[in-house]
This record gives C-alpha cells, sequence and structure tokens, in this order.
C-alpha cells in the first residue's frame, strides 16, 4: 500500500512515522513533508491543492491523509474522493465547524451544544458598540483560519479596542478576520479532546492538553501550541463520557442531519468549567502538538483506524492505548509568533533519540548534510514513560542536547498537571 501524507509539520512527521509502522504499507509520501518526514518516507515538493490534485491523476496511491486546516477548507478531500482514493479528512462542508468559527458557534447555538455566550460582527462600528457594558476579559476571535492564533483575549476595553481595530481594519490574520466572534470568557482548565470519527459513530481518545502561550505560566500571545501532554492525569473517565454524550456525538448525529456527515478527527477545544464542559473551538483534523502525543501511545495500527472511520466501520475497530504518559515540548524559533529568522543549522539531532525518547519535526528542511529551521515551530522533544513527571524530565533532558541558534521553548509544560 502506498499512502499520501499532506502536510509538511510536526503533526505530519508524527503521522508518517506512526503509518510507516503498518504491515501493509510500503511507501509513504509526505507532501511537502520535512527533514524529519524524509527519515520515514519520500518528501514531494508540492504543496498547493492544485498540484495535489495533479500530482495524484499521475501517481497510484492507497490512501491520502490530510494533515492541515487549510486544505479542507479548500475542499481537498472533496476532490480526493472524486478521483476514487481514500480519503481521511473531512468534506468541506463537515469542515466548516473549523473553518467558520461564526457557523461553528450558530451550530452550537441550534443545536444546544454548551458553549460560551457569544455574538458575531462583520462591522466594527457595532462591534465596539457591543464591548462597551460587557464585563472583562473577552475572547475576541477571527471567524476564519488563522494558523491557530487568531484568538485574543482582552482585559479591559481599550486593549479589545484596539484588538478590533487590528483584525477588522489592519488584517492582521488576513481575511480571516473579516468576521468575528466576541464572546465571553470561560472560567476552568482547557483540554483537547479527539474522537475518530466515522460519520455515524465515534471512538475517542485519552484526553490531551495543549499550551497555547508563548510563555511559561500560560503568558503571552498565542502561538499554534508550544507543547502537549497525553493523558491528562485530572481529567476523570466520567468527565470524558460526559463530553462524548454532551458534545461530540450531539456534533455528530447534528452534521449529519443537516447532510454534513462527518468522517475523520473531531476535535474540540474544551473548558472544564463549574458548569461542566463547553466547546471554546472545534477542529476538525488531528491537532498539533497533541498528534505527538498520541502517536507515541497508539498501539493498533492507525491505518487499520483511517479505513475503518472511511468505510464506516468503527463501531467494529479496536482501538488500543499504551497507558504510558507522553509529552512533547516545543522548540522555536526566537520570535516566533511574529517574525523569525531562518535557515539556522540544527546540531544535536542524532545523539538522543531512543525507545523513550522521539524528535519530530516541524518547521526543518535540508540543506546538504545539514538540518536548519525553516519555521517558528522547529522541533518537537517527545518523551514517553510510565509517569507524566519522569516523562517530562526526559524530554526536557533530551532538549539540552539540541541546539540552534535562537532556541527557546517553555519550561513549563506539563507542570500544573504534576
Amino acid at each position: 500500500m502506498k499512502v499520501l501524507i499532506i502536510g509538511g509539520g510536526g503533526r505530519e512527521h508524527a503521522l508518517a512515522w506512526k503509518i510507516a509502522q503498518s504491515k501493509k504499507v510500503q511507501h509513504v509520501f509526505i507532501a511537502p513533508g520535512n527533514a524529519g518526514t524524509a527519515l520515514v518516507g519520500e518528501n514531494i515538493d508540492i504543496s498547493t491543492t492544485k498540484e495535489i490534485v495533479n500530482w495524484l491523476t499521475n501517481n497510484v496511491v492507497d490512501l491520502v491523509v490530510i494533515g492541515p486546516d487549510n486544505y479542507l477548507a479548500d475542499g481537498l478531500a472533496d476532490k480526493v474522493h472524486n478521483l476514487g482514493i481514500p480519503v481521511f479528512g473531512p468534506t468541506k462542508a463537515a469542515a466548516e465547524i473549523e473553518w467558520s468559527k461564526a457557523f461553528a458557534k450558530q451550530f452550537m447555538k441550534e443545536e444546544g451544544i454548551p458553549t460560551a455566550g457569544y455574538e458575531i460582527f462583520t462591522d466594527i462600528k457595532r462591534a465596539k458598540i457591543y464591548i462597551k457594558d460587557k464585563p472583562f476579559p473577552l475572547v475576541i476571535k477571527a471567524s476564519g483560519l488563522a494558523f491557530g492564533k487568531g484568538v485574543i483575549i482582552s482585559g479591559n476595553l481599550r486593549e479589545a479596542e484596539l484588538v478590533l481595530e487590528e483584525i477588522m481594519d489592519d488584517k492582521i490574520f488576513g481575511e480571516a478576520g473579516n468576521e468575528v466572534i466576541i464572546e465571553e470568557y470561560l472560567q476552568g482548565k482547557e483540554i483537547s479532546v479527539h474522537a475518530f470519527c466515522d460519520g455515524d459513530s465515534a471512538i475517542m481518545f485519552p484526553p490531551a492538553q495543549d499550551h497555547k502561550r508563548i510563555f511559561d505560566n500560560d503568558e503571552g500571545p498565542n502561538t499554534g501550541g508550544m507543547g502537549a501532554i497525553a493523558p491528562v492525569p485530572w481529567v476523570t473517565g466520567e468527565q470524558m463520557k460526559d463530553i462524548e454524550q454532551k458534545i461530540v456525538i450531539p456534533t455528530l448525529n447534528a452534521l449529519k442531519k443537516r447532510g454534513r456527515p462527518f468522517k475523520g478527527v473531531l476535535f474540540p477545544g474544551i473548558m472544564i468549567t463549574e458548569g461542566g464542559p463547553k466547546v471554546i473551538e472545534f477542529n476538525a483534523r488531528f491537532g498539533d502538538p497533541e498528534t505527538q502525543v498520541f502517536m507515541r501511545v497508539l498501539e493498533t495500527d492507525l491505518v487499520d483506524i483511517l479505513f475503518a472511520c472511511i468505510n464506516k466501520n468503527l463501531k467494529k475497530q479496536e482501538i488500543k492505548w499504551s497507558g504510558a504518559s507522553a509529552c512533547c515540548v516545543v522548540c522555536i524559533s526566537s520570535g516566533y509568533p511574529g517574525n523569525y529568522e531562518k535557515g539556522k543549522v540544527i546540531n544535536g539531532l542524532n545523539s538522543i533519540e531512543n525507545k523513550n525518547i522521539k524528535i519530530f519535526h516541524a518547521g526543518t528542511k535540508l540543506k546538504g548534510d545539514e538540518v536548519i529551521t525553516s519555521g517558528g515551530r522547529v522541533l518537537g522533544v517527545t518523551a514517553t514513560t510510565s509517569s507524566l513527571k519522569e516523562a517530562l524530565a526526559k524530554s526536557y533532558k533530551a532538549i539540552k542536547s539540541v541546539s540552534f541558534e535562537g532556541i527557546k521553548y517553555r519550561k513549563d509544560i506539563g507542570a500544573k498537571s504534576i
């Protein structure tokens, strides 16, 4: 079997690494991939939807796996399906639950899925009038895709007005900011929930927790994700069952009812509040960096699971997780999530991997015999062992052996859960 994985980040390296372990798979292509994916498969230097479709019309593959959200919003899953190739990833219509936050909020309101109170605006004057008598902090979101950075928490009226101007007038998130959602700030603890879905049924992953803010103690602007842990030790089985029954299954049923059956990974970001779990936002694909920890503890052949979702056989599919604790600490370029330099040589990559430690590449590429930085999030140093505390200790010890000019990372990933 030949598999094509779409994307070039840490999530895609983790997926390629896991899929390459399947006895059913002879060859893995990654488009466009990175320096890490080149170690487990063949990178294809294409990245646009048009290039991918053209390549697929001239090459034989048995499965396409879509990583990033922008391809789903562009309808790539629909286009691959129309070529007669099995594809893992929801249709453009089903994925609207991610690529339009306005659609998702209205959907949740109509279907009774618990979420924060909100209003939607396309006019900045109306938005500024609305926030004048609202309690702070307030959450302001660009409705479209913004690479995980389009959510800003404002602590007072002046901050909120400036944020609205940056999003709606200055277009710091491009067209994603043509429409904004202003919503109440939820108090609680945030977790990442993932579920394999076949349109009718779902199987839950263990709970994970991402760390979105750039600095320790959850300070500074949002990023694509600075690290993750799984499972989350303080999340109970009862809470996960509650999320499954009140959020995941109702969402699947409602999308199917609307003619948008969801096949893929449904990933709601959840706030555990005093009033129960509430959806912060929906994602329609594997999380990043959550996938890096999930792939370290998944025991079942991933290819079997993907086809069970595609072929609507998920109820018959057994999924086993190791029971170990896993963590991922993301190493970033100095300046991220703002402007940063590329082309820095990465040292120490070959000296630390073992059965407990695995490095997943994100923003890297090959330059001759050297691996250099090519993105904001550069590496995800993962560790697995019997306890979360030990896994984190191993990951942070391993990071000390890796270096590139300007390397930065958070020092407190998972600390609140130990």
